[in-house]
């Protein structure tokens, strides 16, 4: 059969396409002759012509795939404080206030260090930066197994890992989603923002088996192994920007020019400075507070103590509250997608009201056992958890383009500070009222005013180059 025949244009011979994966995955370029071809590939296999290969997997695909390591091996200590704070307590005799003030101190920095490392990555690149947080990460956890203070405590789980932390969270994502994707930019938003979910998921069966059978110390190495295997992949493939390796962003057409950086803070706080112009900054910055109140300050932290005032036990709450995890990955990603399709300002409208009917029902819904009412909350409160971030970076990205990241890092710690509030106000009206029924109610009327908000931002204007 001829090259140029119907068929074989429809359908390339096997060993071409063996061919074109060979070269694709050793990322290099063929030396151009005359029998060499090139496949385009891009909704069928129909364009050839005389040349040399061209990738069928583009880089952005192995930087993504890099990130969703890196931001999974850094959620391993996410799953440790709650699995500790007995052990601690009983070893030490450490309050649970006490362990709860390190973490307070660990979410305030993850939320606070967000636009900083952000404005690192863009000063001196992706990767010290990355790799800087993963050692962090790494000799907190690790030099935990030694501490015999409560001060070592909140220095070590409350700074190093929360700066560390911090530095690997939603600016991260926007860099990478915004320096590397053009095309599906919505789907790997999606995907990394669920990397942390899904080590969650890895990291909190291992975490408690590894505790009850062995001890903490023995649980904190695991998790301080796992941030530091990760480092060898990030020096190897984790690259700045496209222009690095002289391609253009996933879909792209043309290259952007890289952002030249002033002072690494002056960047940081310029970041903030453009955001405050631009009413849309302040809308999607309270609304993304809210969802940090509705999520990790409140569910993530209060859950099973809520679930518990119901008489039902902590390893089934657990359990629900690890499904919650499950969907959420499930979610994120479905959101991503959807966020490439449909207008991210109406889906942030329909996923905050949805996250405060699901709210507004808890109480009613919780019972000593997980009966098929509670399932349902988990179902599509789960679905909802982090489903927001998608839409509300590509908001952004529509409104400061090349400086979103930066700008998104504010936003993502306004995240966090609602989150440090939910945390401790929660507590604060479980004390004065005997159950969580009012904090549940507050946050639920708190979503409502998330999905007014949302529902003022305008048709997303650059305001910046």
């Amino acid at each position: 059969m001829r090259c140029g025949s119907a068929a074989s244009r429809t359908i390339p011979p096997f060993w071409h396409v063996i061919d074109e994966w060979w070269h694709s995955c050793h990322w290099r370029r063929s030396r151009p002759n005359q029998h060499s071809v090139r496949v385009t590939v891009r909704g069928d296999l129909s364009e050839r012509d005389t040349g040399t290969h061209r990738p069928r997997v583009h880089w952005a695909w192995v930087v993504a795939a890099t990130s969703f390591v890196a931001i999974l091996g850094a959620a391993g200590f996410r799953s440790v404080p709650g699995v500790m704070m007995n052990p601690l307590h009983q070893e030490f005799g450490w309050s649970h206030g006490t362990v709860g003030l390190a973490m307070s101190v660990n979410m305030t920095l993850f939320g606070l260090t967000a636009p900083f490392a952000a404005a690192l990555m863009d000063r001196f690149g992706v990767r010290p930066v990355l790799t800087t947080a993963l050692l962090l990460i790494s000799a907190g956890s690790a030099l935990s197994v030694t501490m015999t203070a409560s001060w070592q405590l909140v220095l070590l789980w409350g700074v190093l890992v929360g700066v560390g932390t911090g530095s690997i969270s939603m600016g991260f994502v926007a860099t990478i989603a915004t320096r590397w994707f053009e095309e599906r930019r919505g789907l790997v938003t999606g995907v990394l923002t669920a990397a942390s979910a899904t080590g969650q998921l890895i990291f909190l069966p291992v975490i408690a088996e590894v505790t009850t059978r062995h001890g903490w110390r023995w649980a904190s190495l695991i998790v301080a192994a796992a941030a530091l295997s990760v480092v060898p992949l990030v020096l190897v493939f984790m690259r700045n920007y496209p222009g690095d390796l002289g391609l253009t962003a996933y879909g792209a057409t043309t290259s952007v020019p890289a952002v030249v950086p002033a002072g690494t803070f002056r960047a940081a706080f310029d970041g903030l400075r453009i955001g405050v112009r631009v009413p849309a900054f302040w809308l999607l910055a309270g609304s993304f507070a809210i969802c940090g109140m509705t999520t990790n300050g409140l569910i993530g932290t209060h859950f099973i103590p809520a679930a518990n005032d119901h008489g039902m036990p902590t390893t089934v709450a657990a359990g629900l509250l690890a499904t919650i995890g499950i969907l959420d990955v499930a979610g994120t990603i479905f959101s991503g997608w959807l966020t490439d399709r449909i207008d991210p300002r109406l889906l942030l409208v329909v996923y905050y009201t949805g996250r405060g009917i699901s709210l507004l029902l808890l109480p009613s819904l919780l019972s000593p056992h997980a009966e098929p009412s509670t399932w349902v909350f988990v179902f599509f409160y789960g679905l909802d958890w982090v489903a927001t971030v998608p839409p509300t970076i590509v908001l952004c990205r529509g409104y400061f383009g090349a400086r979103t990241p930066v700008v998104f890092g504010w936003v993502f710690a306004s995240h966090q500070l609602g989150a440090a509030v939910a945390a401790a106000g929660a507590g604060w009206l479980r004390d004065l009222q005997g159950n969580y029924n009012l904090a549940f109610y507050l946050a639920s009327g708190l979503c409502g005013v998330a999905a007014i908000l949302c529902l003022n931002v305008r048709k997303a204007q650059l305001s910046v180059p």
